[in-house]
This record gives structure tokens, sequence and C-alpha cells, in this order.
């Protein structure tokens, strides 16, 4: 097995993001507690609203973005999405540079995404590892290790 030179695990863990699904899941579980409190059954709209919060909190437990950066290249899962690592040889990769990036302007958000300047993979931040590859395809994948990352690059000389 080849040396491991960077290894990065990233969750969302925001802060404001646990306390949007907080207050969303108070305005869902709220009634759903005094419907059962008073004996009554839930109805069809309160058995969603349940069904579709807990599979959101569940997907957002679950998301972790994973970076390694080894002799042979790059690897990047981002589970439960891409279950197994996607390997990138460096044979294959033209440009690896560490850039800061607008997530909304650039790829429409956080998460998995698709934009003008190819595919996208972050949880959080404006900072990620730009791939160019030589077949004209692109990878973004975020971090919050920046200048950790670089330094890796600028030693690996890819």
């Amino acid at each position: 097995m080849s040396k491991i030179y960077f290894h990065e695990k990233q969750r969302f863990n925001q802060w404001w993001l646990w306390l949007l699904l907080l207050i969303i899941g108070y305005f869902i579980f709220e009634p759903i507690y005094f419907s059962l409190s008073e004996g009554k059954t839930l109805s069809v709209d309160q058995w969603i609203g349940f069904l579709i919060l807990t599979l959101i909190i569940l997907l957002f437990l679950l998301v972790k973005l994973e970076t390694k950066i080894q002799d042979n290249g790059i690897y990047v899962r981002f589970f439960p999405f891409i279950p197994k690592f996607k390997f990138y040889p460096w044979g294959n990769i033209s440009i690896a540079v560490v850039r800061k990036y607008s997530p909304l302007m650039e790829y429409g958000g956080w998460g998995v995404r698709w934009g003008g300047n190819g595919t996208a993979y972050n949880v959080k931040g404006n900072k990620g590892l730009q791939l160019k590859f030589k077949s004209g395809n692109a990878l973004l994948v975020g971090t919050q290790k920046p200048d950790e990352l670089q330094k890796v690059l600028d030693e690996l000389k890819p």
C-alpha cells in the first residue's frame, strides 16, 4: 500500500444547519406530540412530514467527504452518494491546485454539484482542491485544510 500524504474527513457539522433542522423539527414534531398525547391518530401529512425530516436528518448524519492523497494519486469518496473511493491517478491530472471558490456562484451550493467549472464535492467553506484532467474534465473537492493540502501538493509536484 502506498504512503498517505494527506487525509481529510469532512461532515455537515455547521451549527446553523443543525439549528435550522431543529427549528423545522419543532414545527413538525410538536403537533405530532400533541396528537399522540391526546390519543389521536396521526394524519397522512404528519406521517409524511415526520418521515421526510427523519430521512433528511439521517442523510446529514451519514454524509462524509473524504480525501486522500497518496503516491499514486488522489482518492475521493462522498458517502453515501459515492460509497467507494474514486481514484484519480497522477498521470490523468494536468493541474492540481488549492483555490478559493464561490460554492453558490460556481456550483449552485454544497453537496455533489455540477456547474460550468465541472463537478464539485463540498460540505462547507470556500476552499478546495481543483483538479483539471487531461481529458478536459474538472473536479473541485472542498477542503478545510487548504494550507496543509497545498504543502503536500507542492512536495509531490504532480
